[in-house]
């Protein structure tokens, strides 16, 4: 789609809220003015009178469709507000004019960012009612109903984790990545355990050598860990001693004496054993997830997965004998060749089995995953929305709420993903780095620190090299960071 801005540069927010209506419409910035015989949009932000005003034309299918959205230029109250101002202004109007010419609005509305729930929890932090937080999202941003429902519950989540916040804590992320295959929706930064296996062993060594040094940074700041989380990849793809010795170098070095929590993603039903799992127990690990995504096996194949769901059941049998600890599962709506019946009968399953948590993921197409050239396989926004609603219905019925959602871009039919759970066993993590609470400071490969101001709303990003191999070769650069992030939250406790 052809794009001309008038008047302003927030090139940004244009875009995002083109791809939320037109998601297979990629921006053009032409140097000739506009025709208006093919699609495109002009955005045109003014002031008249006493108002900040966005006008927004669309021409799509051969017609034309326009938009206008102002707010008071007494909201104009200098710094970072303005730009939110004038940014929600444009997103709008460019929002009615595609609304109009689509005929639908979008289960989230407006709402375009991956973290629909800061809205209400700020709302709500700064003394407003749930009901005008939750009167923001339906009247102003026009998020339906039910979507609206599952961001206030997560809204109230969020915020009774905030109230648990110590200055100076931080959460903490540990990254393992390898997987013993790659699924054909993964993006992520990961290495086929078969053809990475001589990396495995020195990443080991690198990555309890950071422990180390993260370990020192942290207690020479006088920082400690409120929650843990290990991911990947997949963790359980290390063997049982190579897990045992990271979560003892972590034992031995990290402040986790005030750790609330500490997870760890066992995952792929393939490498769990009683062996790991009686490692994992052994460290005092609070919750592990083992994620099916389908409980079909003929989906399964068609993910790339070398697993049954019979071995999915197995390793849930195992981790109530051997674990005894909270469990995650997470499933993904939308998947190839699945159907809404198959949906059914995976959820049937899964809250048979009685975890403590249900993550509900909508598939999203990114780039670098296979799926990406087999978009014929995939289902119909209509089926993913009908299994979105069956997993709502299925999981409060069965006495789970949601505690924490997000948003992805190419995410099918424009949904989300929600963390579901039983009342009382809500993953603290999960919640701190979505509705990014505080800082998370990342040890791996691929893992980016985040440095949270929660006075400011401000976030610096501090990123370990992506590939294992060069993760390895990069040390200098790691200790810088493990320094600057025990530093950061130190003062930050002093201010």
């Amino acid at each position: 789609m052809k794009l001309y801005l008038v008047g302003h540069q927030y090139q940004y927010a244009v875009e995002q809220m083109m791809m939320t209506l037109f998601p297979g419409q990629k921006p053009e910035y032409p140097d000739t003015p506009p025709t208006w015989d093919q699609s495109m949009a002009q955005v045109e932000l003014l002031q008249r009178g006493h108002d900040v005003v966005a006008h927004a034309k669309l021409w799509w299918e051969g017609k034309v469709y326009e938009g206008e959205r102002s707010e008071p230029v007494s909201h104009l109250t200098g710094g970072l507000e303005d730009d939110r101002v004038r940014q929600r202004v444009i997103r709008l109007a460019f929002y009615d004019a595609g609304v109009a010419a689509l005929g639908h609005e979008p289960p989230w509305g407006a709402l375009t960012g991956v973290r629909p729930v800061k809205l209400p929890t700020r709302q709500m932090a700064a003394g407003d009612t749930p009901e005008q937080a939750r009167d923001t999202l339906t009247s102003l941003y026009r998020v339906s109903p039910s979507r609206a429902d599952l961001a206030m519950d997560c809204a109230h989540a969020a915020l009774s984790v905030i109230r648990s916040l110590e200055p100076r804590q931080l959460s903490l992320y540990v990254g393992i990545p390898f997987c013993p295959t790659r699924c054909a929706y993964c993006s992520f930064i990961s290495a086929d355990v078969k053809g990475a296996l001589a990396l495995v062993e020195p990443y080991v060594d690198a990555l309890c050598r950071e422990i180390q040094e993260a370990g020192a940074q942290l207690r020479q700041n006088g920082v400690t860990i409120k929650t843990a989380y290990m991911g990947g990849g997949t963790p359980t793809t290390l063997s049982a001693a190579q897990m045992d010795r990271v979560l003892t170098h972590m034992e031995e070095h990290l402040p986790l004496e005030d750790c609330v929590e500490f997870t760890v993603e066992a995952g792929r039903p393939d490498t769990i054993t009683r062996e790991k799992l009686e490692v994992l127990k052994s460290h005092h690990i609070h919750r592990i997830s083992i994620n099916p995504q389908t409980m079909e096996n003929s989906v399964l194949r068609e993910m790339g997965r070398a697993h049954t769901a019979q071995e999915i059941t197995a390793a849930m049998d195992l981790a109530r004998d051997a674990y005894g600890g909270m469990v995650n599962m997470d499933l993904i709506a939308g998947l190839p060749t699945d159907t809404v019946e198959g949906f059914a009968r995976t959820l049937e399953q899964v809250v048979g089995m009685d975890p403590a948590n249900i993550t509900v993921h909508t598939l999203a197409l990114k780039k670098g995953a296979k799926l990406m050239e087999e978009q014929g396989k995939l289902c119909s926004p209509q089926e993913v929305a009908d299994m979105l609603a069956l997993a709502e219905e299925t999981l409060r019925g069965a006495g789970y709420v949601p505690y924490y959602l997000y948003r992805q871009k190419y995410m099918s039919g424009s949904f989300e993903n929600v963390g579901w759970a039983k009342p009382g066993s809500e993953c603290a993590y999960n919640i701190i780095m979505m509705e990014e609470l505080q800082s998370v400071l990342s040890l791996g490969a691929g893992g980016i620190t985040k440095l949270v101001n929660p006075a400011t709303g401000k976030i610096d990003r501090l990123s370990n090299p992506k590939y294992p191999k060069e993760y390895l070769d990069s040390w200098e650069r790691i200790c810088q960071h493990k320094a600057q992030a025990a530093q950061f939250q130190a003062q930050l406790a002093q201010t």
